[in-house]
């Protein structure tokens, strides 16, 4: 027998792909090589995940690989020991227990690209230009950025366990530092009333553990800002007219003004709101979730 007889087992686990090996062959780990072909993955959340993929090759008695040297092919069938049949799988059960063989696990090889036949040159000129079409600077800095692609899998996700479906899209927000960005994360569905919440405490829960899920998948600091169905960017419109109409009444009266409490968001928006004015300065004020902006009257 040159010819090897090779079997593939997917189960939850390697020794339970072993296991039915051995059974559906009738033989004992002895009598095979095990090689790992796909080493499965537990996935996210329960969800995604791989069983494993086993391979095992029956291996040959040494008695089949070649004949004793000087002997013909007559002398040398009857010089080989007969072949020990395979006991069942239930008394291979019963015998003693036989040494593990040693698994090689290999790396699931990459699929090979299959490269699309040439066109004719008439045949391009025809195709549809928008295909053609190179990506805008946003769009290909968006597909190679592993932090906006967990983002955008991670609040999807999270979302889909709510009962909620929605449309999740991220990108750095643009006002933000260069060495504490800000991802911005846009949700779009129906019926979302229920992540945001009373004052926005649900979107600022939902929104903190976001915030740790993505940093720990990346491996570094991530501060997320989520924003549904345009609410927080309705909202910081509302508290920087609110703050506006109070930088008035500071100059007016010389004093400063507090207030009301904000989100760690809304504060933002005020203070760069009036970061350039001439007349007033601000600063933050308690801890959270009662901290407040001050409006104060700068120095002549």
């Amino acid at each position: 027998m040159n010819e090897k007889t090779t079997l593939e087992i997917i189960a939850p686990t390697v020794e339970e792909a072993l296991a039915q090996g051995l059974a559906q062959l009738g033989l004992t780990a002895d009598a095979v090589s095990v090689e790992v072909l796909d080493s499965g993955s537990k996935g996210l959340f329960g969800f995604g995940g791989r069983q494993v993929r086993v391979r095992l090759t029956v291996t040959p008695p040494p008695s089949e690989i070649a004949a004793p040297v000087g002997l013909s092919k007559p002398e040398a069938k009857q010089a080989r020991p007969p072949a020990k049949r395979a006991e069942p799988a239930a008394k291979a059960k019963e015998s003693k227990p036989q040494p593990k063989p040693v698994v090689k696990e290999s790396k699931p090889q990459p699929k090979a690209e299959v490269k699309p036949e040439a066109k004719p040159q008439s045949a391009e000129k025809k195709s549809d230009p928008a295909k053609t079409l190179p990506l805008s600077p946003k769009e290909e800095s968006h597909s190679s950025d592993p932090v906006l692609e967990s983002a955008e899998s991670i609040v999807s996700k999270l979302i889909h366990l709510m009962g909620m479906q929605a449309q999740v899209s991220a990108h750095y927000d643009e006002s933000s530092s260069d060495d504490r960005r800000i991802i911005q994360v846009d949700v779009r569905g129906d019926n979302l009333s229920a992540l945001i919440g009373r004052h926005a405490e649900t979107l600022t829960a939902f929104q903190h553990v976001a915030s740790l899920m993505v940093g720990k998948q990346t491996r570094q600091w991530v501060q997320l800002a989520v924003d549904v169905e345009g609410y927080r960017e309705r909202r910081e419109k509302q508290v920087r007219q609110i703050a506006l109409r109070m930088v008035e009444q500071v100059i007016k009266t010389g004093k400063k003004a507090t207030l009301e409490p904000m989100t760690a968001s809304e504060r933002r928006a005020i203070h760069i709101e009036l970061r350039g004015h001439p007349a007033v300065t601000t600063e933050s004020t308690g801890e959270e979730p009662h901290r407040k902006v001050v409006i104060l009257p700068k120095k002549q």
